[in-house]
């Protein structure tokens, strides 16, 4: 099936929702666990309205098993880490380090599926590497960005791992139904960190937090499940690559944050060892 610029474009459409997710962690002034309550709260009814408007079953969505409730607390694991390292540095550095998911899944599928490992990755995992080493100003990991780094190394390995149970166990449903299932597990997971401040919190933020929940979370993610009908799950993985830049530049216009130099190699080494990983895979 040849693509045509109209797929394209939404394509981009569903990252650049996606990737406002940098930005709004970082600005949103609350616990990352009660941001992450909210997203997955106010979630619901959009996904809800989406599979009835779509006219799809939510009853698979709740056919509760150990691969459903690990999946749910590995995306809330990635979700809160992620927004962690979102506040602790800047989004530049938050959604680089995240985007070393891809090598990482790399690495652990050959575990999990017992497959022969590609010698490459170990080539693509240094390089991963030495683009985290430059996205740190000054390699102190009692600095700022250290921790800030490695939280959102250990997101991306929470969400590779997430990927690969899901791909294991062939859970039935779709994308929809499945993200369904998961976000009613992680509201569940963060309810015990809500307080009586969260419930009256300045109502600033519920804009912002809806925003995350319809656009960045349900929009957004269906939009790129829409265009996986119109692409191979490699090409758009490949082009998923492009979702830090936009993210770098929605935080530059809206929250003035301008990337320390170190970034741009840093970056564009993981970008690069993605696109690597990417490419060779759609060759074998």
């Amino acid at each position: 099936m040849k693509n045509t610029p109209k797929d394209y474009f939404w394509l981009n459409l569903s990252f650049l929702f996606i990737s406002t997710s940098g930005a709004l962690g970082k600005w949103i002034d609350l616990p990352p666990e009660q941001i992450i309550f909210w997203r997955s709260l106010f979630s619901i009814p959009f996904l809800l309205l989406f599979l009835w408007t779509t006219k799809q079953s939510i009853k698979i969505s709740f056919q509760w098993n150990a691969s459903t409730l690990l999946a749910g607390v590995l995306m809330g694991s990635h979700w809160v880490t992620y927004f962690y390292a979102l506040q602790w540095s800047n989004v530049a550095v938050g959604m680089l380090s995240l985007f070393t998911f891809p090598v990482i899944t790399a690495f652990l599928e050959p575990l999990f599926f017992n497959t022969r490992f590609n010698k490459k990755h170990i080539f693509l995992g240094g390089l991963t590497l030495l683009g985290i080493y430059f996205l740190v100003p000054s390699f102190d990991l009692a600095k700022t960005h250290g921790p800030a780094i490695a939280l959102g190394v250990f997101s991306a390995l929470c969400y590779a791992i997430r990927n690969i149970l899901i791909k294991k166990a062939r859970t039935s449903g779709n994308g929809s139904q499945q993200m369904l299932a998961q976000v009613v597990i992680i509201a569940l997971c963060f309810v015990p960190f809500l307080s009586q401040e969260t419930l009256s919190m300045n109502q600033d933020f519920w804009p912002a937090l809806v925003f995350l929940a319809l656009f960045t979370t349900v929009i957004g993610h269906s939009m790129f499940l829409f265009s996986l009908t119109r692409f191979s799950v490699t090409s758009a993985s490949i082009a998923a690559s492009i979702q830090p830049l936009y993210g770098i530049l929605i935080a530059y216009f809206f929250l003035n944050e301008i990337p320390h130099w170190g970034t741009y190699i840093g970056g564009a080494l993981i970008v690069f060892a993605v696109l690597m990983e990417g490419l060779s895979s759609k060759e074998n």
